[in-house]
C-alpha cells in the first residue's frame, strides 16, 4: 500500500514541476517583450522643428530641401586621366565580369606604382530592391572589386570599400539603360 501511495504522488509532483517550468518560461518570454513603438518616434531636423509627419503630411516622407549631399574625403583629388575607373555589374549580382579585367589591371598598375595613393571603391545599385538590400549589395560589389585589386598586388591599406546603394544614381530613369549604368563600382582616388 505504501508503494501505491508513492507511485500516485510521483506523477502529481512531476506535473507540478512541468507547470512551474512552463509558467517560468512564460514569465521570461513576457519580460523580453517591448512596448516601445519604433514607428512613432519623432525626428527633429536641424532647425529644431518636429518632422514626424514629414512633408505634405505623409508619415515617413523626407523634405529633399533639408537633405545635404554626402561628402567623401578626397573626392576632389586629382583623378588619373585616360583610365577607366568604373566597373559595371549584372542585375542582382556582385560578380566582377571578365570584360573589366583591363580596367582593374590598369588601376592596379597605377596604385602599385603610387603606393601613397588611396582609392575609395564606391558600390552602387539601381533603384530596384529595398534600401538595406541595396546597401548590402553595393557593399558586396565594392568588396568584390577590392578582392580583385588585392589579387593584382594592391595593398589593403590603399583601398576602402564603401556602399552608397541606390542613393547616388549615375543616370536618372526607370528603364534598363538607366539601371545598367547605376549598377557599378566607381574607383575614386584620394
Amino acid at each position: 500500500m505504501l508503494n501505491s501511495k508513492l507511485s500516485a504522488q510521483r506523477p502529481l509532483s512531476s506535473r507540478w514541476l512541468r507547470l512551474i517550468a512552463g509558467l517560468g518560461l512564460v514569465a521570461v518570454l513576457a519580460a523580453c517583450g517591448s512596448s516601445v513603438k519604433l514607428d512613432d518616434v519623432p525626428v527633429e531636423d536641424r532647425k529644431g522643428t518636429a518632422a514626424g509627419a514629414g512633408a505634405g503630411g505623409q508619415a515617413g516622407a523626407v523634405d529633399p530641401r533639408g537633405v545635404s549631399g554626402v561628402a567623401v574625403n578626397g573626392s576632389d583629388a586629382a583623378q588619373p586621366g585616360a583610365m577607366s575607373r568604373i566597373v559595371y555589374f549584372d542585375y542582382d549580382s556582385f560578380e566582377v565580369k571578365g570584360e573589366f579585367a583591363a580596367t582593374l589591371e590598369a588601376n592596379a598598375r597605377y596604385l602599385n606604382a603610387n603606393r601613397t595613393r588611396r582609392v575609395n571603391l564606391e558600390g552602387h545599385t539601381d533603384e530596384r530592391g529595398g534600401r538595406e538590400y541595396n546597401l548590402a549589395l553595393g557593399q558586396k560589389r565594392s568588396e568584390a572589386v577590392r578582392r580583385a585589386l588585392a589579387l593584382l598586388g594592391v595593398t589593403e591599406a590603399q583601398m576602402e570599400a564603401v556602399s552608397f546603394g541606390e542613393e547616388k544614381p549615375a543616370q536618372a530613369g526607370f528603364d534598363e539603360a538607366a539601371f545598367s549604368k547605376n549598377r557599378r563600382v566607381e574607383l575614386t582616388y584620394r
